[in-house]
């Protein structure tokens, strides 16, 4: 059974940082591009990152990449995206997705994690 599961959402301060955790099982992770999606309140889930198998990394938005961080454990099955200098903007649902090729689209992306919530509030 593929499962992806997110942890490591929490309620920070302006300037602060998390670490999420991506911990996949049922697949070959080693294979598979993982992507990081968000969601904020109201709005559609959109593209944040996505990490392919060999470790190209691509930001889908750009304002991010020198905030955001993305990286990978095959030996864990666990991918992990770096969250600095959080900004309120950044509060959403963050969720992981996997597939064999990175895409910015949800359809592009074949399993999904149910997503932890960040909320970015002083």
């Amino acid at each position: 059974q593929v499962r992806l599961v997110e942890s490591g959402g929490d309620l920070v301060q302006p300037g602060g940082s998390l670490r999420l955790s991506c911990a996949a099982s049922g697949f070959p992770f080693d294979y598979h591009a993982i992507g990081w999606f968000r969601q904020a309140p109201g709005k559609e889930r959109e593209a944040v990152s996505c990490l392919s198998p060999s470790d190209d990394s691509t930001y889908y938005i750009d304002s991010l990449k020198a905030r955001f961080n993305m990286s990978r454990d095959n030996a864990k099955d666990t991918a992990y995206l770096e969250m600095n200098s959080l900004k309120p903007e950044d509060t959403a649902a963050y969720y992981c997705a996997a597939a064999y090729y990175c895409s910015g689209y949800t359809s592009g992306m074949d399993y999904w994690g149910k997503g932890t919530m960040v909320t970015v509030s002083s």
